[in-house]
Formats: structure tokens, sequence, C-alpha cells
């Protein structure tokens, strides 16, 4: 009995031991949030973590770990060069010629060339930028974060642009308004494309600021092509909407510090030069085409009209706007292969005396062609053939393209020079072929269709001349038989393509483990065949009636009737390019 009594109070004391182990204890609950695991404890309003698959409305809620910038940290600077670029090409105006087109007097030269796509085209950044984070996917900065730097940067551009537009109040190339410099579509589109390489290019993939910055490039190009902005507009105004981003993004790392992070840059390996890059460039040296009378075809029939002494005529064009597509593949650090698609844009200053079209019927008078039926002026303006209601009362020129455009697609070895970590110095060898639209403006000219009356004298079956030898013709007053219009190709320019040689020298500054900026000095070698048409009579056509027009254009009545016909000018021209510009590229 003793024994078991001793066995049952070991028994109660075993029990009483193992139940004061068995006493629960409630921990200290911290939520803590290691990335990738989802956080299991409903957040609370100081709660400064976020789950990946559910941030979308937070509102300047930070990842922990995620490093918070510095003031400036983030800053290159590669707006400044740019717009101090446009700023130092802002002189190089076009001196177009008047376009009388409806019932503008003494204006630059118009375009009939417009699209309205880089009105839209300048709000892609922005609209992707806000596409991704509500589609769920993370970028750099919180909402409240990204609103607040994005505010910051469209106030800073805006400010300096309008600010810039109505201080220096450059002509527009249309001649429409005085607040040309610098180009606001170009810098609200460079300000878009820059949030939209901080918020995804920078943390998620470089394809994003390649797509941004391709369009916004794009835009300022339209904007040329448009005639709305020169190429100095367009430069200044990426190098504002760059510069404008940045400091909108160092002010909201001032201000915020870490809150609203949600992810930090991409580390990505570098060592290997290899690259894909969008490239804008201004280009420099002599660019005009100098066509002579040699150059035109069947010269033979126009040395009795023009002369012994051919005359000449020189196509000149402003400074090209050049924008590339570029990539490479490296070996190693030092040699590569790769290829480069170029669009060369030069915009003409002056068609020759080409250019002023509705003062043609002005210098042959209403009909000069009339007078060279073997009258004098003063004949002619004695039947009443200078009187300016027939046969033509309107006349004016439609530009349809004032550019002569290149595409060149070349392929060739690429080299690169390590200096330090942080900068290289690089070169190529190119070889391609280039393919060219055509500078083409129509003319538009309306009157009323003219007979011309007149006797003919026939002797022996052929025209009969007078006492000085020429034909013996008599002229009566015209008669007018209703109205008529015309619309044909007054003058193009067109090149055939041929292979194009290029190198160039580089400077390239990495300024993130995967972004760099370049500056480059390109030289390109072409030699290459122009045609230029002109038609400047070919209303003659519609403004007379038949017998009036077989009078004229008759060789044995008149004394240049070969001019009524087109004149075709073919020369051949070495074309040496020279082309400065910056360059944004991806690392790959």
């Amino acid at each position: 009995m003793t024994r078991l009594l001793f066995i049952g109070m070991l028994v109660c004391v075993s029990i009483g031991a193992w139940a004061e182990d068995l006493k629960l204890t409630v921990p200290e609950m911290e939520p803590k949030l290691t990335l990738g695991q989802p956080i299991k404890s409903a957040p609370t309003s100081s709660l400064t973590t976020v789950k990946e698959e559910n941030n979308h409305w937070t509102w300047l809620k930070s990842r922990e770990h995620v490093k918070p910038y510095k003031f400036m940290d983030d800053m290159t600077f590669v707006g400044i060069p740019l717009f101090i670029a446009g700023w130092a090409i802002k002189g190089d105006k076009a001196m177009f010629r008047v376009n009388n087109k409806e019932g503008k007097k003494n204006t630059q030269l118009l375009t009939d060339f417009k699209t309205s796509i880089d009105d839209y085209t300048q709000y892609f950044g922005p609209a992707m930028t806000i596409g991704l984070k509500l589609g769920g996917v993370e970028g750099r900065s919180d909402w409240g974060r990204l609103f607040a730097s994005a505010a910051m940067s469209y106030g800073i551009m805006a400010a300096v642009v309008n600010g810039i537009k109505y201080t220096a109040k450059e002509m527009r190339p249309d001649g429409s308004q005085a607040n040309s410099w610098p180009s606001g579509h170009t810098a609200t589109s460079f300000v878009g494309a820059t949030l939209l390489h901080k918020e995804y290019g920078l943390t998620r993939s470089p394809w994003y600021s390649i797509a941004g910055y391709g369009v916004a490039t794009a835009t300022g190009v339209m904007r040329v092509l448009n005639n709305r902005h020169w190429v100095s507009d367009v430069m200044s105004g990426a190098g504002i909407g760059i510069i404008s981003t940045e400091l909108g993004y160092a002010l909201g790392d001032l201000i915020f510090k870490g809150r609203g992070l949600i992810r930090n840059e991409l580390q990505m390996e570098w060592e290997n030069p290899s690259f894909f890059s969008i490239n804008m460039g201004y280009g420099v040296g002599h660019n005009n085409i100098d066509f002579t009378g040699e150059n035109i075809q069947d010269m033979e029939k126009y040395i009795p009209i023009m002369g012994e002494e051919p005359n000449s005529d020189m196509i000149t064009f402003r400074s090209p706007t050049v924008v590339d597509a570029e990539g490479a593949y490296f070996f190693n650090k030092y040699i590569g292969i790769g290829g480069r698609f170029r669009v060369r844009a030069m915009s003409a200053k002056s068609f020759g005396q080409y250019a002023d079209i509705s003062s043609v019927d002005a210098a042959i008078g209403w009909l000069g062609m009339v007078g060279n039926v073997y009258l004098n002026f003063n004949q002619v303006a004695a039947l009443g053939l200078m009187t300016g209601d027939r046969p033509v009362t309107e006349m004016r020129g439609i530009v349809n393209s004032d550019h002569l455009t290149e595409f060149t697609a070349s392929v060739g070895m690429y080299f690169n020079v390590p200096i330090t970590p942080r900068f290289s110095v690089g070169t190529k060898l190119l070889i391609g072929r280039s393919f060219n639209q055509d500078l083409d403006i129509d003319a538009f000219a309306a009157g009323n269709v003219t007979h011309i009356n007149y006797d003919m004298k026939i002797s022996n079956g052929a025209i009969a001349t007078k006492s000085d030898g020429t034909p013996d013709i008599t002229l009566y007053p015209p008669d007018v038989s209703g109205s008529w219009s015309d619309t044909w190709d007054y003058l193009t320019i067109a090149a055939k393509s041929t292979t194009s040689y290029g190198t160039g020298l580089s400077f390239t500054y990495h300024y993130k483990s995967n972004f760099s900026w370049r500056l480059f000095c390109d030289y390109d070698y072409t030699r290459k065949r122009f045609d230029m048409t002109v038609d400047p009579y070919h209303y003659l056509r519609k403004a007379l009636s038949p017998e009036a027009y077989g009078l004229v254009s008759n060789p044995l009545t008149s004394k240049n009737s070969t001019l009524l016909d087109p004149v075709i000018y073919r020369r051949k021209q070495t074309m040496h390019y020279f082309t400065l510009g910056l360059s944004f590229m991806v690392n790959l």
C-alpha cells in the first residue's frame, strides 16, 4: 500500500510539472514581409509594407528593403547638351519663298503634308505608365509618389517652355505664330518618355524605355515634317523634357525619401557592350544640289533657246534631321557586328528659280508663250493679250513634300575601347543601301479657256514668210469660251537607290547598369543620281483651245515651243554627310 501511495504521488507531481510545461504563451506579433511571401495578417494604417499582389490603390506605401534614393542621385543631365545644341543651331532657318495659298501673302512656304498623330503620341509615356500600373505591374513608385513626381516634372517643363516661347518669340516655319522655340509637343513627349523610363525601364525591362523614347523621337520628327517646328525647336524641347523629369524626380526623392518606393533599379552586367539604341542627330556640311544646263536631257533642243552658255540652278537645303535605330552584338569587350536603320530628312531652303510658282504667269505675261509666236511685246499688248482676266486668273503652288528623305539600312563591324569603368570610345565600319522619297511640288492654276484667232498664209504647202524671214501670221484679239482649272506635277526631285558607306566616332557614358548615353559624330558617303523634272507650262493645254495650243506649240510658228514640254535635269553627285547626335542606349 505504501508503495502504491508513493507511486501515485510521483504520478501527480509529474502531471503537475507536465501541465506547467503546457502553459500557452502568446508571443508578440510583428508584421514582416519577405519578398515573394504573402502577409497573413491584415494590414493596418500604420503598416508600411505592401503585398505585391494587392498594391494597386495604396498611397505612399513602401516595400521593405527598397533602398531610398538620394537627392539628385538619379540625374544624368543629358537634357542640357540637347537643349544647348538646339539653341546653337537656332539661327539656321529656311528662307522659303512665298506660297500663295488660301489668300496668305508673304509667309513662309506652306506644305500640304499634315498629320495629327503627334497631338496624341505626345501622351504615350504617361498613358503607358498609368496603364501598366492599373494592370498591376509594379514600377518604381507607389501612386502618391508617382503623381507627385509627374506633377512636378510637367510643371517645371511647362514653366520653362512657355517662359522661353514668349520671350524668344521665334516664328514658326509656317509663319502662323511667333512661339516656335522650343517645341512644346516634343517637351511633353519626352517628359512622358522619361516617366516611363524611370518607373519601368529602370526597374522592369529596358524595352519600356526604348518604346517611350522611340515614340517621343517620332513625335519630334513629325513636328518638323508638319512644318510646325524647326529642328532646333525639337532638340531643345527634348532636352527640356528630359531635364524637367529628372528634376521632378529629384525633388520627389528629397521630399518623400523612402516613402512610396516599390522597386529599385535592375542590376545588370554591362561589361559586354552589346546594345540597342535610338539616335537623334543634326546634319552638318554641304548638301546642296547644283543643276546646270549641261545636266538637261536632250540639250541640243534647248541650245537655240538658252544660248551656248547653259543656265545653272542650285537647289539649297537646310541641315537635315537624322533619326536612327541601331544595335550591335559584341563577341567581347572590343569587337562586334551590328546594323543601323537611318532616316535623313533634308528640307529645301530654295527651289531656285522654280520656287515662286505664283509669279510664273507674271514673268511671262498672262500668256508669254503667245509672245513667242514671232510677234514683239508691243504687238501682243496691242492685241489685248495682256489683260488679267484670261486665260490665267489664279496660280499657286501645292507642296506635297519639301523634303528629300533618305532611308538607309546598313550592316558592319563595331568596335569599342573602354577608357574607364563608365566611359568608352567606339567606332564602326558600315555598308548599306539607301532609298529616297521625292521632293514633290504640284501647281494649281485656273482661268478662262482662250481661243486665239489668226490668219496664216500658206505658200507651196508651207507657211509663208515675211520679208524678215518670220512666218506670215496675223493674230486677232482672243475669244473666251468657258473656264478651266488644272493641277499637275510642277517640280519633282528624285534620287536613285545607291550603295552607302559609313563610319563614325562615339563617346559612351554608362550611367546605369543597363543604360547609357552616347555622343556621336558619323560620316556617310554615297554617290547619287538626282533627277529633277520641271513642267511650268503644263496649264496651257487646258488654258488654250486646241487650235490656239497648236499655234504656240508648233516649232514652225513659235520660237520657244520646246519649253512647253517638261524639262528633265539629270546629274550624279557625291554626297558627304556628317551627323552630330545623341543616342539613348540599352545595354543588352
